[in-house]
């Protein structure tokens, strides 16, 4: 009987793909944390010259992400986030209030002191922006993503916290318009009231209060999102 030899791979092959998933990870973060706004292009060379790498690992992550429509070719071989329609933004915003509801709850059953240290953090410091003259609304759109992710991260459901990123992939860089185009947003708009509520309903184990508070917050944003007229009929 032969015997197969197994051939590891090259260590040039571990270093690309160990860099691919680098740069996939960083414009994840960036889509999901709406950094990039809906219609901005994306030169490849710039996003290689701000991450220190080549440009394949960056033609490699920037494939992946046009797979999963988060990202999209133009005919003339640029790379752009989607623009977003009324539509497809009613539709991904009712599966999150159910998908993101349901976390919510489950966060309140299953949280972790650890858990709710980490909320109480991104609260806070979504609170410290809020509460500024002159808010830096990249630091609020940051510490309100970081915020939603340590609630789903403590239903101890790595699946369903899958789901809910993919769901931000494709709505992440419309949720900057909320508080980028009137960063006012942030005393006027509701957040930081949800916010408090949701996080002394997770740590108290109040799993109806916790769904409500987060289903009011992404109904809030929505609302005046679609209000801005930056939706595309």
């Amino acid at each position: 009987m032969t015997k197969l030899e197994v051939v590891p791979p090259s260590v040039d092959r571990l270093e690309r793909v160990s860099l691919g998933d680098r740069v996939h990870t960083a414009l994840r973060d960036r889509l999901m944390g709406g950094e990039l706004a809906p219609g901005q292009k994306m030169s490849l060379r710039s996003v290689a010259e701000s991450l220190g790498v080549s440009m394949m690992p960056v033609r490699e992550a920037v494939a992946r992400l046009v797979a999963d429509q988060s990202l999209e070719v133009l005919p003339n071989r640029a790379v752009r986030v989607p623009l977003m329609t009324k539509a497809r933004f009613r539709e991904l915003t009712r599966v999150r209030l159910v998908v993101e509801g349901f976390a919510a709850e489950e966060a309140a059953r299953s949280r972790q002191d650890s858990d709710v240290a980490a909320m109480r953090d991104c609260e806070e410091a979504f609170e410290a922006e809020a509460r500024k003259a002159a808010p830096q609304a990249e630091l609020a759109v940051r510490s309100n993503k970081e915020l939603h992710f340590a609630v789903y991260r403590a239903t101890g459901l790595p699946t369903l916290v899958g789901i809910i990123e993919g769901l931000w992939l494709q709505i992440g860089p419309v949720l900057n318009l909320d508080l980028k185009l009137s960063p006012d947003r942030l005393q006027t708009g509701g957040a930081a009231e949800q916010h408090r509520r949701l996080v002394a309903a997770v740590e108290a184990g109040d799993a109806a209060t916790a769904r409500d508070a987060l289903v009011k917050d992404i109904e809030g944003a929505a609302r005046f999102i679609e209000s801005t007229g930056r939706l595309l009929d």
